[in-house]
């Protein structure tokens, strides 16, 4: 843990609402806050991350209600419970309705360490799609076969739609909400990321694609399952590699997240 975790962790853990697990999960997931913001993936102070707490079963960790993605800090991240209630001392609020989509899916898969989910811009338009993401990129082919689909129910989620989103997601880490969004799910917060990097990018070159007003080639079915394989490989938890580089990024633009 470098200096600046160490000074924000301390001042946080002297108040006893964080453990030093917990704060590297805080670390972690106001760093993809940050990046979303950096990607352009936030939504004015709309959408949400969420992070299961180490040790902790049913505490879940979220962003302030008001705060835009790159105001988000280690130590303003808030503790919630399953319910939505905020766990421990915090100046600040949640979005209710925004939580009850990630409750869901943190209670229906318990190796959910992190949820995104997002209105970004390629996967919305995807999303309206009536065929969806079509498999014409190595980003697509990531997810052949395995992306999930959960129709528009307006924006308060009821528990009769969590219950019919968990369905529709399934055993799936990804997922296109049509006409409103995409969703990740990620044993660690690194592959919740990078899922969602790479499925943007399938939905973004799929559109770029589609406007070029040409036919349109896809490779053989043989073939997609086949890259597919490649890809997914040991079925280890992905973004590992590619975290570290991540947080150079933010590094070097200025560590605010670590606070």
């Amino acid at each position: 843990m470098d200096k600046l975790s160490l000074s924000a962790h301390a001042a946080v853990a002297g108040a006893g609402i964080t453990s030093p697990a917990e704060w590297q999960t805080r670390v972690d997931l106001a760093a993809c806050y940050q990046l979303c913001a950096l990607y352009g993936w936030d939504d004015g102070i709309y959408t949400h991350i969420s992070a299961a707490v180490p040790g902790e079963a049913g505490h879940y960790l979220i962003n302030p209600f008001g705060m835009r993605f790159d105001e988000v800090r280690a130590s303003n991240l808030v503790k919630v419970d399953g319910d939505g209630a905020v766990v421990g001392p915090s100046g600040y609020t949640v979005n209710q309705s925004g939580f009850r989509l990630h409750a869901a899916v943190h209670k229906a898969r318990p190796e959910a360490a992190c949820v995104m989910h997002l209105h970004n811009v390629a996967g919305i338009a995807v999303g309206i799609q009536e065929g969806g993401l079509l498999p014409m990129s190595p980003y697509a082919l990531r997810f052949y076969g395995e992306l999930a689909y959960h129709d528009y129910e307006g924006i308060a989620m009821t528990a009769d739609e969590q219950a019919r989103l968990v369905q529709d997601l399934g055993a799936h880490y990804a997922m296109l909400l049509r006409n409103h969004g995409s969703l990740t799910v990620g044993r660690t917060i690194p592959e919740a990321f990078v899922l969602m990097e790479t499925l943007d990018r399938a939905c973004e070159v799929q559109l770029r694609a589609q406007a070029a007003g040409v036919p349109l080639r896809q490779p053989p079915e043989d073939m997609c399952r086949h890259v597919h394989g490649q890809l997914v490989g040991d079925g280890s938890p992905e973004g590992a590699l590619e975290w570290p580089s991540l947080l150079r990024r933010l590094d070097a633009a200025g560590p605010r997240y670590r606070t």
